[in-house]
């Protein structure tokens, strides 16, 4: 069976386009070559910068002949929807087939298509792939109208059997397809001709090409490695500018230099951060010191002094680059450790929009001090160093390095907060309250940057609830999720029970109103006071409207009363769908999250999560399982029954009426389950609790085995419906079971 080999050999392609092109030329060169009928057996796609290679293995030498047999009209039918068929079908009249079916004589058509060449089809989908190609971004140049990310300059197309190879004959654009390809640009230009992949690639590799990224990949990282060994040091691991620099050079060449004196007393993500982003170098640490002192450049040739120019040319940039970066950092430690300290800053950030309905950054700080002051009781930490470090927490947006930097942002403000003398709790909350920034991003832990991590997150996600900014579908140009997944992971992971409604509760008022600057600030205040005493806004503002009516501007009940109860409610679902996504990762059903949410003090998270794991525990064993069963026979006998009667069941179980042994050793069980359901639930011991519901299973299946629900005496029916009740009100205090699916 043929091989077919594919090249698009052009100008260098941007290193970030490499991998998403070399997918998007297999996607649709094979599926147009399925499509047409011509399958194939494997298939590779290879990037370098010049150039993106396809390689298919066992693919059919024509596609197959095809036959196709369409239902035409009734033979009796008029002439013309006759002749619309023959036209459709190309066919001619006596072509036709006449059969009898139950409507009577039908026309059907036989239409034979003989299979077709690959070089045919390969010509067509190169073709309509190479026209159509999805780059991010693209360019026209000359005379002709062929768009591609660089100027294409020729194009390998090529099937290669036991007997030869055979150029498939296409020309798009003036551009002829052939076995030709070069080499590397500098080293071995000259051109090289090719009879299939296994060659190719061969006569690439001579001709100073690697051909696939991650054999450059491995090239770059074993050779810094081995070099930062041989002097004592390491490479700082990056992956992702590992995979940049692999785009970047056809014959990877790594060198190692030093950084001169002048810049060690940086800080290392500074020079981290300045040699990736402007020079794609890898920094090289001395374990010892935690230093960065060397970097790594990767050339992309080899030369007759080692690559000492190069080394020596990039030495005097980097030079150049890193004296731009001790600028910024002698700045920075001058304010910072000025009289006026970071204050300045602060002060800076009051013409800094957060968001134009939202206000300033400083208006953002000064919400968030508040909230963290609130929030520190809760979680450990003292309420004056977690107000202190929010109000210092996104000073060093002003900073003239985070300002060239921004994803250095917390970093230096934890630099600047050290160098300015402020307490180390205070100094670790400024980097630590962005995070978690991702699913594998560490949670912080002090108490302090906890306070002001779920603050920030908190007051973030209330302030766009408020002006009606929520994610939609895929988007979320805020990260709203992000933030929602952060308060999670922090609470869950440290271990914190926190009432939220009562925190969102009041944010959402402050946001609010700020909104609306028509409501009172008096009548703010003092809702916020009653948040902070009831731990709910309803309770709060049934408060405010008995005693102080006069606070309460014509509008407040429509921008407060109704909205904020809404909003309130509508946060909290969004952060119970996160927390399914979160434990769903954990292995724990949807349906389990779903009966534990509709229990009350579903506003902490932390409780939610204890509960549903020791619900998931149980189920996962088999009374749990079968608990589930007899719990739901009970509810559903009760409820039919209650209906029926019209009334409910609730209470008056009494053992006196009880006939069966079974049922009074379930009286027993009962008791013996509440005794200690009740105490543990109160404790919050769940796992107690649970494995207590669980022992009700063997007394339950029993119970239903022997006893008769729907007894010919009115006083035994009633009070095996209570004793159905029992089981129903036990059960449900643990979790709302009728949620649980099977």
């Amino acid at each position: 069976m043929p091989d077919l080999l594919i090249e698009l050999f052009s100008e260098e392609i941007p290193a970030r386009m490499q991998r998403r092109a070399a997918e998007d030329l297999q996607n649709l060169v094979t599926n147009g070559l399925v499509e047409a009928g011509l399958t194939y057996v494997s298939a590779a796609a290879f990037s370098t910068p010049r150039r993106l290679s396809l390689a298919l293995e066992g693919m059919l030498a024509e596609s197959p002949r095809q036959v196709e047999e369409r239902k035409g009209p009734r033979a009796d039918a008029p002439e013309k929807a006759i002749e619309g068929f023959l036209r459709g079908a190309g066919l001619t009249r006596d072509q036709l087939e006449e059969r009898e079916t139950p409507k009577g004589k039908v026309l059907f058509a036989r239409i034979e298509k003989p299979g077709r060449p690959a070089a045919e089809i390969v010509a067509e989908v190169l073709e309509e792939t190479v026209r159509n190609f999805p780059w991010p971004k693209s360019m026209r140049w000359g005379s002709g109208s062929l768009r591609w990310v660089r100027p294409l300059q020729s194009i390998i197309a090529l099937i290669s059997t036991e007997e030869g190879a055979s150029v498939v004959p296409l020309e798009i654009d003036g551009i002829k397809a052939g076995d030709s390809t070069r080499g590397h640009r500098f080293m071995t230009p000259e051109e090289i001709t090719v009879t299939g992949f296994d060659d190719y690639e061969t006569k690439l590799k001579r001709a100073h090409v690697m051909l696939r990224a991650e054999e450059r990949e491995e090239t770059i990282w074993h050779d810094a490695t081995n070099q930062a060994f041989a002097n004592g040091l390491e490479v700082v691991e990056d992956r992702g500018l590992l995979a940049e620099v692999a785009g970047l050079v056809e014959w990877p060449v790594v060198l190692m230099g030093p950084i001169a004196e002048d810049f060690l007393g940086l800080p290392p993500e500074v020079l981290q951060t300045s040699m990736k982003e402007h020079q794609k170098f890898f920094s090289v640490r001395n374990p010892k010191t935690g230093r960065i002192e060397r970097f790594v450049t990767v050339a992309n040739r080899e030369t007759r002094d080692e690559g000492a120019t190069i080394l020596a040319g990039n030495e005097k940039v980097l030079s150049a680059r890193l004296a731009d970066a001790k600028f910024f950092w002698e700045n920075d430690l001058r304010a910072a450790t000025s009289d006026a300290g970071m204050a300045t800053w602060v002060k800076a950030l009051e013409k800094v929009t957060f968001h134009n309905k939202l206000g300033t950054q400083a208006e953002l700080i000064e919400r968030m001090a508040v909230l963290s002051r609130e929030i520190a009781p809760m979680v450990g930490a003292d309420p004056d160093l977690a107000e202190q470090a929010a109000r210092i927490a996104k000073a060093d947006l002003s900073s003239e390095m985070v300002y060239e930097f921004p994803e250095l942002q917390g970093l230096m403000g934890r630099y600047y907060a050290k160098a300015a003398g402020l307490p180390a709790e205070v100094a670790a909350a400024a980097e630590e309250h962005y995070a978690p920034l991702g699913p594998s991003d560490e949670v912080p832990t002090a108490p302090v940057s906890v306070a002001v991590a779920l603050a920030e997150k908190i007051d973030k996600l209330t302030g766009f609830w408020a002006i009606d900014e929520k994610p939609t579908g895929s988007k979320d140009p805020f990260a709203l999720r992000r933030a929602a997944l952060g308060v999670i992971r922090i609470l869950v992971e440290n271990d914190i029970g926190l009432p939220l409604y009562r925190f969102v509760d009041a944010q959402l008022v402050r946001n609010k109103g700020q909104v609306n600057t028509d409501l009172q600030s008096a009548l703010i205040e003092e809702l916020i006071r009653e948040i902070a005493r009831h731990g709910v806004f309803g309770a709060a503002w049934r408060t405010i409207k008995e005693r102080a009516d006069h606070l309460l501007h014509p509008e407040a009940e429509e921008k407060l009363g109704k909205q904020v109860p809404d909003k309130s409610s509508n946060l909290l679902a969004f952060l119970h769908d996160r927390l399914k996504v979160y434990l769903r990762d954990q292995g724990i059903r949807h349906d389990i999250i779903d009966a534990c949410i509709a229990m009350d003090g579903n506003d902490d998270l932390t409780l939610l999560v204890k509960r549903a794991r020791a619900l998931s525990e149980t189920l996962s064993t088999d009374d749990g399982e079968n608990l589930i069963q007899g719990f739901k026979r009970a509810n559903n006998i009760l409820s039919q029954a209650e209906e029926a009667d019209g009334v409910e069941y609730s209470y008056g179980a009494d053992v006196k009426f009880a006939e069966t042994e079974e049922e009074r050793t379930l009286f027993k069980a009962l008791d013996a389950a509440e005794a200690v359901i009740a105490p543990a639930m109160e404790r919050q011991d769940f796992t107690t609790a649970m494995s207590a519901m669980a022992d009700l299973r063997g007394p339950i299946d029993a119970f239903f085995e022997a006893v008769k629900i729907n007894a010919d005496n009115a006083t035994v029916r009633r009070n095996r419906l209570n004793l159905l009740s029992r089981i129903r009100a036990i059960c449900s205090s643990v979790a709302d079971l009728t949620r649980i699916e099977g």
